[in-house]
């Protein structure tokens, strides 16, 4: 049977996973219902095996708190696969380390942000190449999504389109090829989980000069931004 694979690079916080799930049940729960008829989901740690699952007809690849400029030997290993994966035109949608993860492999460059890390749920805003995405297209111009993240796309990879930016990053989403994307959000969080991972960071921001109280306060439902996932399979 076909399968819709969750390439797992990293943990959540272990009191996210205790009371929301881990990073590839988050996505789950976002994806099950919308699965097509004969496509499963199946999770393929990376860190555990470069063994991929069979008939792969998509992929996610998940966020982690790893660091893809730390080039860890199963995150290094992922990167020729990636570019048989572009080459071989099968859909992709990296997701925060992820996202970092494609770039880098497709010829960029990520490391760390130098304005610091950004956290919260913050306005990401389409380009005009976003709004005549296939993917992107149906997004308002402006929406909201949760992030977390102290690293980033810095240099782009050749031939890579921005579809999304803010004032904090300049590549909050791009694609590298006809169904491969990537964004530096996290659609598949939902506002209790972002809450965590802003009390989890509260003193590094506070030393950063943000106010993790308004970030907390800020924190809002994402519904285009998690619409990103079920748009991405609808597709398939």
């Amino acid at each position: 049977m076909a399968s819709l694979v969750i390439i797992k690079t990293g943990d959540a916080f272990p009191e996210v996973v205790d009371q929301h799930g881990d990073f590839e049940q988050l996505f789950t729960r976002r994806l099950n219902e919308a699965l097509p008829s004969g496509v499963t989901l199946d999770v393929w740690d990376a860190r555990l095996t470069s063994q991929p699952p069979e008939d792969i007809v998509a992929a996610i690849i998940t966020g982690s708190h790893s660091m893809v400029s730390e080039q860890l030997p199963w995150s290094e290993a992922l990167k020729p696969w990636l570019q048989q994966a572009l080459a071989d035109d099968l859909p992709l949608l990296g997701v925060c380390y992820g996202h970092q993860l494609m770039a880098a492999a497709f010829g960029g460059v990520s490391d760390y942000h130098p304005a610091g890390r950004e956290s919260g749920t913050r306005s990401v805003r389409l380009t005009q190449a976003g709004r005549q995405d296939p993917l992107f297209g149906q997004l308002p111009e402006c929406f909201v999504a949760h992030l977390t993240h102290a690293q980033a796309v810095m240099q782009l990879p050749p031939g890579t389109s921005i579809l999304a930016h803010n004032c904090h990053d300049a590549h909050q989403a791009l694609r590298y090829g006809p169904r491969q994307w990537s964004v530096q959000f996290h659609p598949e969080f939902s506002p209790p989980v972002m809450r965590a991972y802003i009390e989890r960071q509260r003193a590094a921001l506070r030393d950063q000069g943000e106010d993790p109280d308004q970030l907390l306060q800020d924190v809002a439902e994402t519904p285009d931004a998690t619409r990103l996932l079920t748009r991405f399979i609808a597709m398939l």
